[in-house]
């Protein structure tokens, strides 16, 4: 499982002109499943994102987690973060799980983070055209892969 994580001050998905889930301070998650992706990449990669001091604390140094912060969370299912680009220009995606695999994963990946995180997360649609839209603060962003835990 992968996932790209950035701190945010705002974040909303849109879907056909409406806004579908909208935060204030926070983490913008997107992350992608592949088909060696089990419920222990699950509970690692929650934990770590839950637990990520990446808040500034009242001294202006990253020391909270979004806990810490009572911070939201928007979680965005995105396949192309497993793209590999080593043949050509056109990136292929066969690393990336097929629906029927990765849908009940995300959702146990979404389910998971609210209750690390104690209280109901945001997400957008799985496998729909999604506008994504942020405020990057920082900029603060980070990239975690549950097959390379080190």
């Amino acid at each position: 499982m992968k996932a790209v994580i950035q701190r945010v001050s705002q974040a909303s998905v849109t879907i056909d002109s409406k806004i579908v889930a909208e935060i204030e301070q926070g983490l913008l998650v997107l992350v992608g499943v592949e088909d060696s992706d089990n419920q222990e990449d699950i509970i690692w990669l929650t934990s770590k994102i839950i637990n990520l001091r990446i808040f500034a604390d009242e001294n202006e140094v990253m020391n909270l987690s979004v806990k810490d912060i009572n911070g939201d969370i928007v979680v965005v299912s995105q396949f192309t973060l497993h793209a590999s680009t080593k043949k050509g220009n056109r990136p292929s995606y066969i690393k990336a799980s097929k629906p029927e695999i990765a849908i009940p994963l995300y959702e146990n990946f979404v389910k998971q983070i609210e209750t690390e995180l104690g209280k109901k997360v945001q997400t957008g649609i799985f496998g729909v055209d999604m506008k994504v839209s942020l405020v990057n603060n920082g900029p603060v962003t980070i990239i975690i892969d549950s097959k390379n835990k080190e």
